[in-house]
């Protein structure tokens, strides 16, 4: 893999989507950065980062040739991704927050953030951003749900080899993201999936606060959460926020 360090800059996903409009750019080609002074996560929520302690980092994926339809998939592939990496450290209580959050012991370690270049309907290149919390010791009042592998570990951790093995994973699971794997990348995923089949209470803005359990992630990719009533409702990113 061709990998661009850089020091700082804006945002990992814009540089690397901006060098594959004005040139030829190989498969798999990864521009980390030590800073983002406008890191994004999902839809667009801010990713604030200690420059120098964590891993922020972009990989274009080109001729994905995944229909749109499947676009859930990717993100199957790419969350089990960085999650079997995360494994290696034995971290308590590792788990994957719908849509794509890592947690362990139930505080934020990493975000995921895929943009799409879409033709008639088929995704045709890709690139994957993400922000993962490694030595970073303090997180602002904002950020009181994260974390980081030395908060947990206390320890070091060697950025560059956790690159290397993060990267490798993706590549894995990206080659994996194949119709004859989907249904196994969905229970893989599923298994791995943060409160499911758990009561758990949760807050939306028709619903108020409410009580359910989570149950599966339809083809869209929207969160199916079982009501007291036991019936089963969809919803969509920022549709749904977890309370406890």
């Amino acid at each position: 893999m061709h990998i661009i360090k850089l020091d700082a800059i804006e945002s990992t996903n814009t540089f690397l989507k901006e060098l594959v409009t004005n040139q030829v750019v190989e498969n798999y080609t990864v521009v980390s950065s030590e800073c983002q002074s406008g890191g994004r996560g999902q839809m667009g929520a801010k990713w604030i980062s200690e420059p120098g302690k964590n891993l922020l980092f972009s990989v274009f994926v080109k001729d994905v040739s995944l229909s749109l339809q499947d676009a859930v998939y990717l993100n199957y592939a790419v969350s089990i991704a960085i999650y079997n990496s995360f494994s290696a450290y034995k971290l308590p209580n590792l788990k994957i927050k719908w849509p794509n959050d890592i947690l362990a012991d139930n505080k934020k370690l990493s975000g995921i953030l895929i943009e799409n270049s879409i033709s008639n309907q088929v995704i045709q290149n890709t690139v994957i951003g993400v922000g993962l919390n490694v030595n970073q010791i303090e997180f602002s009042k904002e950020l009181n749900k994260a974390t980081s592998l030395k908060n947990i570990l206390e320890y070091d951790i060697d950025k560059s080899e956790l690159l290397n093995s993060l990267l490798l994973s993706l590549k894995t699971q990206i080659e994996r993201c194949t119709p004859v794997n989907f249904t196994v990348l969905k229970q893989e995923y599923l298994s791995k999936l943060y409160k499911m089949h758990t009561p758990s209470m949760f807050k939306n803005a028709a619903k108020g606060v409410f009580m359910g359990k989570i149950v599966g992630v339809n083809s869209k990719g929207d969160l199916q959460i079982e009501l007291e009533d036991e019936s089963v409702e969809n919803f969509g990113l920022k549709e749904v926020e977890f309370l406890r």
